[in-house]
């Protein structure tokens, strides 16, 4: 069986169940060590037997199992880093890279003091301390989730300062810059089978119509803000009047606003506080 023939066959499977074919074309590349350049140059060729069947048990796990790609691979890209994920953690999304982007380039000052709440495998966390000369501390209250973390900023070479706390509980100090991906899902809405079946519930689901963290978080932000400081959330796309509501109840001499995406939904809630030069 060519490269061509294996892509061909399981994606015609993978679109019959409604799942997504560039997973199939990223379980080939990753367990043949090609790039997708790679990939369509090898096309007409020949698929060693051992490695076709290492390829096709790892494709079924993705079809009939519903385990996510990156699950099975064990490590996903983010940012252009490579970080490890298992099932105590959150698969880092395409829209998280627009959040951290938006940190990058709005910080203005020199090595700032970052805090990443609910750090979950790091990937904040790391990306940021990879490209902005800074102080790093991210939290968890799962210590699986942050022996992945731990272990990302490790491979990567990176010195983040990590702590188990039930967000503020075990922080001390103040912030330039804090971030955080909460769980923003409430428990009544429905999310895909291959997320619900995987992804640790702990980082999904949140009480009060899944705005519990983000009401905690800025209830008790400014106790560990400097006084020139930023907030950066990621949020979901249909609760902006709340979120708005809530910046309103503790910062309503702030400057914030609501970020689309890239697909047009709102993802990043900014709260800034004397940011201006």
């Amino acid at each position: 069986m060519t490269y061509k023939e294996l892509y061909t066959k399981y994606k015609t499977e993978a679109l019959n169940l409604g799942l997504e074919d560039s997973a199939i074309k990223l379980l080939i590349t990753e367990l043949s060590n090609f790039s997708f350049t790679e990939f369509y140059l090898n096309f007409d060729k020949k698929v060693p037997e051992e490695r076709l069947k290492k390829i096709a048990n790892a494709i079924n796990k993705y079809l009939l199992e519903k385990v996510p790609v990156q699950y099975i691979l064990g490590y996903t890209y983010f940012y252009g880093l490579k970080l490890n994920v298992n099932k105590s953690v959150l698969i880092p999304r395409r829209e998280t890279e627009e959040l951290v982007d938006y940190v990058i380039n709005e910080n203005k000052i020199t090595k700032p003091k970052i805090l990443d709440i609910g750090t979950g495998s790091g990937a904040i966390a790391i990306a940021l301390k990879a490209n902005i000369e800074s102080n790093v501390t991210a939290v968890d209250i799962s210590d699986a989730a942050l022996e992945v973390a731990k272990e990302n900023a490790r491979k990567n070479n990176l010195e983040i300062n990590f702590i188990k706390s039930d967000i503020f509980e075990n922080v001390k100090g103040r912030y330039d810059i804090i971030v955080s991906n909460p769980p923003y899902i409430a428990k009544e809405e429905i999310v895909a089978e291959l997320v619900y079946l995987n992804e640790p519930h702990l980082a999904l689901y949140a009480e009060a119509d899944g705005l519990y963290y983000y009401d905690k978080i800025l209830k008790e932000a400014k106790h560990y803000l400097e006084h020139r400081n930023m907030l950066v959330f990621e949020i979901p796309e249909n609760k902006d009047e709340k979120l708005i509501g809530l910046v309103k109840t503790y910062y309503k001499d702030s400057d914030f606003e609501i970020l689309k995406d890239l697909q047009a939904k709102s993802r990043i809630l900014v709260i800034k506080n004397n940011w201006r030069w």
